[in-house]
């Protein structure tokens, strides 16, 4: 059992960075190619981190029996797949348009920066509140 829970870690440690760290970069006004690139880059390496962190938790509970924390940590994974292949698409989209002035694609991309952010935090409550009850 401890080994499952040791497996979490890795996917807190993800989790937590990511957030600590796209808050700050909030401050960039996303209108310049290098700062829609690196934010666009930053949402690449959180989502590929987090679908191995959270695969190997998945793993790592079902071996144990805890299926529900198996299909919890799964589901993180999933969604990361899911917003990896939908989000990334269309941060290459505005960043083409920031490219040629569209102040509009600014506000787009800050507000998929956001949302980006809102949803990984929903995540992490909701897994450091599912780890506070198991612990009952």
């Amino acid at each position: 059992m401890n080994a499952a829970l040791f497996a979490t870690i890795p996917l807190l440690m993800c989790m937590g960075y990511f957030f600590m760290g796209s808050l700050p970069l909030l401050v960039l006004k996303h209108d310049t190619p290098m700062d829609s690139r690196f934010i666009r880059g930053f949402f690449n390496t959180y989502y590929v981190a987090v679908v191995i962190a959270a695969t190997m938790a998945a793993m790592s509970y079902a071996l144990v029996g805890h299926l529900e924390f198996s299909a919890g940590t799964i589901a993180i994974a999933c969604l990361a797949l899911c917003l990896r292949k939908s989000v990334l698409p269309r941060m290459d989209g505005l960043r083409i348009r920031i490219e040629i002035g569209d102040s509009a694609a600014i506000t787009d991309f800050r507000r998929i920066h956001i949302a980006g952010m809102v949803i990984n935090a929903v995540q992490l409550v909701g897994l450091v509140w599912g780890l506070f009850q198991f612990a009952r």
